[in-house]
């Protein structure tokens, strides 16, 4: 979870002068506050400001998370913008460095971002505010309370006076910053930025090709990097044909990188060149003796098998009971039983992960495209033999992520290779790197049984879920919490206790078994939900037709059913009444139940709590007798609180979602013998734009709850409601991912 900046009455504003008239206005939070919030031994901060305002009143507001195409760099300082009072138009966005003592916890992930500094950079904004009314007040000599703002102006009404924010800029320096707490913010309907839709600072530069990217970067004496890792993920290199590499056209060095150097990094042979072409000619003439490793045993096939094997004896783990299941699946008027899986996928970003590190005089300089920033100083540090002091990390804006750049390998790895040889290098992964050498959405297998009453309704539930475990050993048995302990599952291969239709099913069950892996698995967009929600969602459409119930009807009446207090295993509070919200709006709009569509054509209909989220999502299709399936419109509802800020962003936001979980739909990864055999596009075809859908139409239910993130929880319920749309139209269930395994394509 991205920690947050907390402002409260033990924090601090400080202010500084800026030569030619203006003032900086950086947050300040003591050494124990820093480190209550999890930071380590955080020094005093210099003066660095989230806003400066110079004698023209031009307002520079600093972006401090990281930036992947979610927004977030105009998104945060919109929202110091808004309290400040100043014109749009009057600001310029600077994109922060990592420095956590002076901007608070620097990451993207997790839809986090939002939650996490709605309030904090508002009362940035704020503060800023009234430093320059304090400084006009005592300027004009009349009461600070007798004051207000225009955008950019300063207004005494009484006197008939007003000036520009740049005319006491300079004042506002001298000014004492107030206690964050005690500052009133704006009333939501005097909103004059928040809630507008505002372009992406970047979209100019992005468009025309200029440098903004980490694989823009250049420094006067750069090589070029390439890194060989062994074909099986883990395996270690043992020797190489280092001299005849080196003697290579404008190769400068070449050599094995023995073990890991943490973060995530490998084992692995590198090959440093005045160009990249240089680089990746020699790469290919490589012949390195690899140690394997114990991933040489993985494969798909084998998980497959093994699962289902798993599937038949008695579970590792039972991580949620309510009720007696087994009884009431006895009792139940009908039975519904089946077994679904989805296969591990690779997130696929447009840029591939890229580094450019300099090291000089015992100290790293680093421009990296990171999620995680603060999380790879130390281990840059430790590898390289240095303080963290002396690592410096710059936040260069990312092509894409969906996850990816949560894991810093690829930037310990060049931080190595730039103390190595000596000079500023530029590591860049190919498309088959970052295919074949990933880090991973875990696959998965539910088993799963459930019964419906005579009346229709779900009375019990039983999953045995067969995952994926790091430590390689079955989990010891459950907590009195419900959690399991003993070994740490993979990546995001996990099923909460309180995921959903979990506590809304009297006799309910979760069983779990794991398997070891080898393969290296994380966060996915979407961690988890991602895969979960197809299965879910798709089960629940099985039970609605078993039933005979309207596939909407029949989730409402489940969210309709008093769920059983949250105890067991914990998890984030479902709100079932924004769920409903959510649903019925996503049929009002769609027609549902209301349409007549031609033979060939369907909708299909799920919805899927995530990231503070609640989404519900209505896919219209059509098939051909090829199998062939041409999405026609999506339909997407969601409550993410009452405050959409930027909805410029936000509806591309979820367009993004939609497109990305279609995508998911045809995608696999296939491990054979601990090596990927996928490469490259040809062979992982993401969703081309002639086979995105023709429309999108996004509505949002405001709900009395602060705003939550958007970066993923649209995406989950998409795979499920395309295919429960499928199911309608062809009657072909599928129970398992990619379609393609099905004979289904995209039209």
């Amino acid at each position: 979870m991205s920690p947050s900046l907390t402002l409260d009455r033990r924090s601090f504003l400080r202010v500084t002068a800026l030569a030619g008239g203006g003032f900086m206005l950086a947050s300040y939070l003591e050494p124990l506050d820093l480190l209550a919030q999890g930071r380590g031994n955080t020094p005093p901060l210099d003066s660095n400001a989230f806003v400066s305002i110079d004698a023209n009143g031009i307002a520079t507001i600093v972006a401090k998370n990281p930036e992947i195409g979610q927004g977030v760099k105009v998104m945060l300082p919109m929202l110091i913008a808004e309290e400040l009072d100043v014109d749009w138009k009057d600001v310029r966005i600077q994109q922060g460095d990592l420095n956590p003592a002076r901007y608070g916890g620097q990451s993207a992930g997790g839809s986090f971002a939002t939650p996490s500094n709605w309030e904090p950079m508002r009362r940035i904004g704020g503060a800023a505010r009234q430093m320059l009314i304090t400084a006009a007040s005592q300027e004009w000599g009349v009461p600070a309370a007798e004051i207000t703002t225009t955008p950019g102006r300063l207004v005494h009404a009484g006197s008939n006076r007003s000036a520009g924010y740049g005319q006491f800029a300079a004042a506002a320096a001298r000014v004492a910053a107030p206690d964050p707490a005690t500052l009133t913010l704006k009333d939501p309907k005097n909103y004059r930025i928040i809630g507008k839709p505002v372009p992406g600072v970047d979209n100019h530069k992005i468009v025309t090709g200029q440098p903004l990217f980490g694989s823009d970067m250049k420094l006067p004496g750069m090589l070029y990097a390439v890194y060989q890792r062994c074909p099986v993920i883990g395996g270690k290199a043992v020797s190489a044909n280092l001299d005849a590499i080196k003697a290579l056209p404008g190769v400068r060095h070449v050599f094995i990188v023995p073990e890991s150097m943490g973060g995530g990094s490998m084992s692995g042979v590198a090959v440093v060149a005045d160009s990249w072409w240089y680089a990746e000619t020699a790469r290919k003439q490589l012949q390195v003796t690899w140690d394997n490793g114990p991933a040489a045993a993985d494969s798909s096939a084998a998980f497959t098998a093994k699962a289902a094997a798993l599937a038949k004896e008695a579970p590792h783990n039972t991580t949620r009971k309510d009720g007696d299941p087994e009884a009431a699946l006895g009792t139940a008027a009908k039975i519904v039983e089946a077994a679904y899986d989805y296969p591990f996928l690779a997130h696929a970003p447009m840029e591939p992960p890229n580094a450019t590190a300099s090291f000089r005089d015992g100290k790293l300089e680093m421009w990296a495209g990171t999620q995680q920033p603060g999380g790879v100083v130390n281990t840059i540090a430790t590898a390289l033999g240095i303080t963290p002091a002396d690592v410096t990390i710059h936040l260069p804006r990312m092509g894409g992520s969906f996850g990816r750049r949560l894991y810093n390998d690829y930037v310990v790895e060049t931080a190595v290779i730039a103390k190595t040889v000596g000079a500023p290098v530029q590591l860049r992964w190919s498309r088959e790197d970052e295919t074949r050498q990933e880090v991973f959405r875990p696959a998965g297998y539910h088993f799963l049984k459930a019964g419906v009453d005579r009346t229709g309704k779900l009375v019990a539930w039983r999953n045995h879920f067969v995952s994926f475990s790091v430590a390689g050993a079955p989990p010891a048995p459950a907590t009195p919490g419900g959690q399991p302990s003993g070994p740490r599952p993979a990546g995001s291969s996990t099923l909460g206790a309180a995921e959903f239709p979990a506590r809304f099913v009297p006799d309910f069950a979760t069983h779990v078994s794991m398997m070891p892996l080898g393969v290296t698995t994380g966060a996915h967009r979407a961690p988890g939900a991602c895969a979960i929600s197809f299965v879910m969602q798709s089960f629940l459409d099985e039970l609605a037709h078993a039933a005979g119930k309207d596939a909407v009807q029949f989730r409402l009446d489940l969210l309709a059913t008093t769920p059983i207090p949250l105890q067991q295993g914990g998890g984030a509070a479902f709100n079932a009444e924004r769920m409903t919200g959510v649903l019925k709006l996503v049929a009002e709009k769609s027609g549902w139940g209301k349409r007549t569509l031609p033979k060939g054509s369907a909708m299909g209909v799920a919805f899927h709590f995530s990231h503070q989220g609640y989404f519900a999502e209505v896919a219209e299709i059509a098939v051909d007798a090829s199998k062939r399936i041409k999405v026609n419109k999506v339909w997407v509802a969601g409550d993410i609180g009452r405050q959409i800020i930027n909805p410029l962003n936000a509806e591309s936001q979820v367009h993004s979602s939609v497109i990305d979980g279609l995508s998911q739909l045809m995608l696999e990864i296939t491990v054979e013998g601990g090596k990927v055999k996928q490469g490259n596009f040809d062979e992982y075809p993401v969703m081309r734009m002639r086979q995105a859908p023709a429309e999108i139409e996004v509505h949002f239910l405001t709900s009395d709850n602060n705003p939550t993130g958007l970066g993923e929880p649209a995406l989950p319920p998409i795979l499920p409601a395309l295919t429960n749309a499928l199911f309608t139209a062809t009657g072909v269930r599928v129970r398992s991912l990619p379609l393609t395994k099905h004979g289904f394509s995209w039209r």
